[in-house]
């Protein structure tokens, strides 16, 4: 879907300003919000600037949409994590800013590479990664 931009509904060939962005509903009782940072960190780079793999532009730039304080505090603790990891090879560049409207994206660009495996995609799960905490001082 689309999100954080200047139009109303969206579309892949008209979405000025908005992310392309997934909404993730969850349950506390079952995960927290840190540990799907962690998932989200790991499937992508968040060193690069308006870019994801071949893709290009401020749609592909990473970003953390947060429901509240809360949300945005752990985003923030996260990403220091993060930094502090050097798993990465430079400093994260993903934007935390407070959810606006998410827009859902046309049926032909959902769960792509279920009806495609072999499409492409630069998001994936990289095998040992271990985002280790901190040492708070």
């Amino acid at each position: 879907g689309y999100t954080g931009g200047q139009n109303d509904h969206p579309t892949y060939r008209n979405h000025p300003g908005h992310a392309e962005a997934i909404e993730i509903g969850y349950d506390p009782a079952v995960t927290d919000y840190r540990a799907l940072l962690e998932f989200f960190f790991q499937i992508h780079d968040p060193s690069t600037k308006n870019r994801q793999g071949n893709d290009i532009g401020t749609s592909y730039r990473s970003a953390i949409f947060y429901l509240d304080d809360e949300q945005k505090r752990v985003a923030l603790d996260t990403i220091a994590d993060v930094d502090a990891s050097g798993l990465w090879p430079g400093k994260v560049v993903t934007e935390v800013t407070p959810a606006a409207e998410f827009w859902e994206a046309e049926p032909e660009h959902q769960d792509y590479l279920e009806r495609y495996p072999s499409g492409y995609t630069c998001h994936f799960p990289r095998a040992g990664w271990k985002l280790p905490k901190r040492a708070q001082v």
